[in-house]
Order: C-alpha cells, then sequence, then structure tokens
C-alpha cells in the first residue's frame, strides 16, 4: 500500500508536473454525437450540451455504457471523467480499448470506487492475444472527484503508456523481441461503463454498494484522438518517454502504485512473467 508520506510528496512536486494538467484541456475536443453511440443502459447514457458532455449512471437495475464509432490501430487517445464522488464503494467505471473475440487485445483503465473519504483505486491492464493478468493498481494524488481529469492512452508500435494529466504512471513497452506479445495488430474501439461490482470492487468484495446512494453518476469531456488519419505528422506514432517523463513516472509509481503483478511472486508461483523481469 502506499505509505503515509505519499500525500507530502505532492508538496514537492515540481509545478512542471501540476502545469501539465492544463495542456490537455485545451486540445481539440471530439462530439460526442459524432464519435461515440450509448450502447446499453435503457437511458442512463446521455449525451448533454450539444454533443460536448456525456453521462453514465447506475442504479440497482442497470449501469450504462458507450463505444466509439471508429475502431483505431494506434493513437493517442484522451478522455476527461470525472468520478462518482462520495460513496462510491462496489462501483467500477471502466474506460478502455478493446478489440473482440477470444484472441483479443485490450488496454484498460478502471476507477474502483470506495467509502467516502477513501481513495479510488485505478486499475490498469494489458491484455494481448486474449492474455491479460497484467495488472498495476495506483492511488491518485488528488481527489477525481471534484473535477475533471485527463486520462490518456499513447498507443504506438512500441509502447502502451498510460497517463493521468499528461503524467505517465505506466509503459508497457514492445519486447516481441524476447518472445512477449504486443498488441500491434487487430483495431479496437474506445469502451466506457459505469456498472457493480460489489462483489469484488471494494476491499475485495467486503464493502458493498449503498444503493440509497444511487444513481451514481460519472461524466466525460473534452474527447481527443490523435491517429495517423488526423495527426499524421504529430510526433506520437514514434513516441517514447524522455528522462523527464521516466522520473514522472517513477514519482507516480514509488508514491502511489499499491500494486504490481511483476511483484507478486505468490500469484505466480511457477515464476514471474517474462517481461518482469526485462528493464
Amino acid at each position: 500500500m502506499a505509505s503515509s508520506s505519499s500525500s507530502n510528496a505532492l508538496m514537492a512536486l515540481p509545478f512542471a508536473l501540476l502545469a501539465c494538467s492544463s495542456l490537455l484541456a485545451i486540445a481539440s475536443a471530439g462530439n460526442f454525437y459524432q464519435d461515440f453511440d450509448i450502447t446499453w443502459g435503457d437511458g442512463r447514457g446521455k449525451i448533454l450540451n450539444n454533443g460536448d458532455l456525456l453521462s453514465l449512471s447506475l442504479d440497482k437495475t442497470s449501469g450504462s455504457g458507450f463505444q466509439s464509432k471508429k475502431e483505431y490501430l494506434f493513437g493517442k487517445i484522451d478522455m476527461q471523467l470525472k468520478l462518482v464522488p462520495g460513496n462510491s464503494a462496489g462501483t467500477v467505471t471502466a474506460y478502455y480499448l478493446s478489440s473482440q473475440g477470444p484472441t483479443h487485445d485490450e488496454i484498460d483503465f478502471e476507477f474502483l470506487g470506495n467509502l467516502s473519504g477513501d481513495p479510488y483505486t485505478l486499475h490498469t491492464n494489458v491484455f494481448t492475444q486474449g492474455k491479460g493478468n497484467r495488472e498495476m493498481q495506483f492511488h491518485l494524488w488528488f481527489d477525481p472527484t471534484m473535477d475533471f481529469h485527463t486520462y490518456s492512452i499513447l498507443w504506438n508500435p512500441q509502447h502502451v503508456i498510460f497517463m493521468v494529466d499528461n503524467i505517465p504512471i505506466r509503459d508497457f513497452k514492445n519486447l516481441e523481441s524476447r518472445g512477449i506479445a504486443f498488441p500491434k495488430k487487430q483495431p479496437m474501439r474506445i469502451y466506457s461503463s459505469l456498472w457493480n461490482a460489489e462483489d469484488w470492487a471494494t476491499r475485495g468484495g467486503l464493502i458493498k454498494t449503498d444503493w440509497s446512494k444511487a444513481p451514481f453518476t460519472a461524466s466525460y469531456r473534452d474527447f481527443n484522438a490523435k491517429t495517423s488519419t488526423t495527426s499524421p505528422d504529430a510526433g506520437w506514432f514514434n513516441q517514447q518517454l524522455d528522462s523527464t517523463s521516466q522520473e514522472r513516472m517513477k514519482w507516480v509509481q514509488s508514491n502511489y502504485m499499491i500494486y504490481n503483478y511483476c511483484s507478486d511472486a505468490k500469484r505466480f508461483p511457477q515464476g514471474l512473467p517474462a517481461e518482469c523481469s526485462i528493464a
């Protein structure tokens, strides 16, 4: 778990990191009517403000979800989210890229709710050819329910980089030369959903959803996708982490990472996954 001093580490965080949070907010945003379809929830998902805002809600009957109209093969995908406030225990807000089928690829953000005042858990995972089990989990250095924050996936032929307010938190590298699969052949759609996972989401299922607080609502805005079609010369296709970005990621992982599959020897008695031993 993150140490009690983690919250103090933010005070020492260079101003440049905090300034990054505003950079993506001014990126050109898409329109939810043009870019997404609400796919389930019987009216619980809504597109508002002339297509500038989307909300998902969850009650005891159903959650809700949406998906992108387009498929993407590589891209820089940004979305601003404001998560379920208050007692969100038992709820999961998922935001991810995925292809279809038994050998699908998938790149996951999942936000696991918690009791009022306790931190959300940001859960990340990467599936390649149907195989996942690459979970890394974090707490955040801010309250993700108070305002919108930008959650990004940079996916190019060499890296899958997860970012929060333009600060990298995880870099899954292409290690195909070492026999490790990498998602690079299957186009993926963007999906998001808000659903009830009280059997596992909060403290392993010990804390159940308080339906007296329903409906639970998460909000989305400022979607932006840079792809080979929209931004062919933007640099994202060959982007990797420079030394400053690596230091930012190290700061996050040192202070806010609460689970790393590469450190869970009990889970993998036959040996840790091969990528865990490669720097």
